[in-house]
C-alpha cells in the first residue's frame, strides 16, 4: 500500500495556480501588443489647448461639445452652464497678431468718428489729436486745453463738450474752431445721431425745475422734453444712432430684488415698449444702427461679476430677442462692427463683486474676442502679448481694432 503525503497535494495546488496565473498575464500581454498595433497617432493630434482633437466635454446643462479648429477660423460658443459663471471660453487655434503702437501720447479720452478717424486728448501737453484710418497722427487745433475732466463726443462730426473741474462746460467745434459756453446746471450730455444737436439733463435746484432737454450745438433752440423730477439718477442721457431714443430710464415698475425695466425716452413723449434687464449697475452700448443694445448687469447670480446680454431695440422689437452672452465683461470693453457683429475684451479671471466695483478688476489681463451675434459663434484673437484694454473702437475700413492699455500709455492697432 502506498501512503499518500499530504504536502505533496498542496504543493501541486499552487503550481497549477501560479501556471494559470503565467498564462493569463501572456495571454493579456498579447492582446495589448495587438491592440497597440492597429491604433495610429496621427501627427500633433492631442487634446486641449493648441490640438486639433475634441476638447472635453463636461456635459453640464447648456453646454455643447466644442470642436477644435473649424474651417472658417470661428469655435462654437462654451457656455458657463445657467449660472453664467466663468468665462470658459475657447483658447485661440491661431498665430498672435501684432499690435503696434501708434501713438506714444499720454492719450485719454478717445473716440472714432464715422470716418474712422479716432479723436483723444493728450493729457500732456493738453492738445487733441486724431488718427487718420491710415495712420497719419495730427493735432486736431493749436489751442491748448488744460484741466479737462470730462469729453463727450459727437460721431458724425469734430466736435465735443468739454467740462472742467470748476463746472465751466462749452461745446467746441474743431472743424471752426469755435466754441459755445453751456449752461453750468447741465449734465450729462449726448450728440443726436448727426451731430447737429445735444441732448443733457438740465439740473435746477428745485425738483420741478429739473429736466430731460435738447438744443441746436450752438446753445439755440432750448427744448424741454421730459421732466425728471427726483428721477434724475435713473436716466442715462445716450442718443441712440436711430435718433428714436433720447435717452434711458431706469424709472420703470418694479419687477423684483435684481431685476429692472428700462424704458426708452423719445423726443415727443412717445410710449415706446420697454425691456426688462436681470440685474444691478446697468451700462450699455447702441449698435450702430440703434437696432440692438449691448449691457451689463450683475447679480447674486454671477457673484456679482458682470454679465453681458443683447435685446433689441428699435420699434416693436424693443424688448425683444433678449439672451445673456455667456461673457463676464462690461458692455465699454466691446465695439461693434455691425448689428450682429462685435469685438469685446474679455477679462481672463473675475474676483467676486467685481460688476459693482470695477476697479478691482483693473489691472486684470484681457482677451480678444470676435462674437457673432447671429450664429453664436465666438472667434478668439490671440495677441502677441497681454493687454488691459482701457477703451476699445473698431474701425471698418481698414478693419482695425484701435485700443489703449492700461499699463502703457498711447493708442494700439491690431489688424484683424
Amino acid at each position: 500500500m502506498k501512503i499518500f503525503h499530504p504536502m505533496s497535494a498542496n504543493i501541486k495546488r499552487v503550481l497549477l495556480v501560479a501556471a494559470l496565473l503565467a498564462a493569463t498575464v501572456l495571454i493579456a500581454f498579447g492582446l495589448y501588443l495587438a491592440f497597440k498595433k492597429t491604433t495610429v497617432e496621427k501627427p500633433g493630434e492631442e487634446l486641449g489647448p493648441g490640438g486639433g482633437g475634441e476638447l472635453p466635454f463636461s456635459g453640464e446643462k447648456g453646454e455643447a461639445p466644442v470642436t477644435g479648429e473649424a474651417p472658417s477660423g470661428e469655435v462654437g460658443i462654451t457656455p458657463a452652464g445657467p449660472s453664467g459663471l466663468g468665462q470658459n471660453l475657447t483658447p485661440s487655434y491661431y498665430k498672435p497678431k501684432p499690435v503696434e503702437k501708434v501713438s506714444s501720447d499720454y492719450s485719454i479720452f478717445t473716440s472714432l468718428n464715422n470716418n474712422g478717424a479716432l479723436r483723444y486728448h493728450n493729457g500732456s501737453d493738453g492738445k487733441f489729436y486724431r488718427i487718420s484710418a491710415q495712420g497719419d497722427v495730427r493735432a486736431m487745433t493749436d489751442q491748448i486745453f488744460y484741466n479737462v475732466q470730462e469729453v463727450t463726443w459727437a460721431k458724425n462730426a469734430d466736435k465735443a463738450i468739454l467740462e472742467y473741474p470748476d463746472g465751466t462746460k462749452t461745446l467746441y467745434n474743431f472743424d471752426t474752431n469755435k466754441q459755445v459756453t453751456l449752461p453750468k446746471h447741465w449734465e450729462d450730455f449726448s450728440f443726436s445721431p448727426d451731430s447737429s444737436q445735444i441732448s443733457a439733463k438740465s439740473l435746477g435746484l428745485a425738483p420741478e425745475n429739473r429736466w430731460l432737454v435738447t438744443s441746436n450745438d450752438d446753445g439755440s433752440g432750448t427744448r424741454l422734453i421730459e421732466p425728471l423730477g427726483e428721477n434724475a439718477d435713473k436716466v442715462i442721457m445716450d442718443w441712440s444712432p436711430s435718433r428714436q431714443t433720447v435717452a434711458l430710464s431706469m424709472t420703470g415698475q418694479p419687477v423684483g430684488a435684481d431685476r429692472r425695466e428700462i424704458l426708452f425716452l423719445g423726443l415727443n413723449g412717445e410710449n415706446f415698449k420697454s425691456t426688462i434687464v436681470e440685474g444691478l449697475n446697468f451700462a450699455s452700448q447702441w449698435s450702430s444702427t440703434g437696432k440692438k443694445l449691448l449691457y451689463n448687469v450683475d447679480s447674486a447670480r454671477s457673484n456679482f461679476k458682470p454679465e453681458l446680454w443683447i435685446v433689441n431695440s428699435y420699434g416693436e422689437e424693443i424688448g425683444s430677442g433678449r439672451r445673456m452672452l455667456e461673457l463676464n465683461t462690461w458692455a465699454k470693453k466691446c465695439s461693434f462692427a455691425s448689428d450682429d457683429i462685435l469685438y469685446c475684451a474679455v477679462p481672463r479671471e473675475l474676483p467676486e463683486g467685481a460688476g459693482m466695483a470695477p476697479e478691482i478688476a483693473a489691472e486684470i489681463p484681457d482677451d480678444l474676442y470676435k462674437i457673432d451675434l447671429k450664429t453664436g459663434l465666438r472667434t478668439s484673437i490671440a495677441l502677441d502679448k497681454d493687454y488691459t484694454f482701457d477703451s476699445i473702437s473698431y474701425e471698418p475700413t481698414t478693419n482695425k481694432v484701435y485700443f489703449s492699455d492700461h499699463h502703457e500709455t498711447g493708442i494700439f492697432e491690431v489688424k484683424l
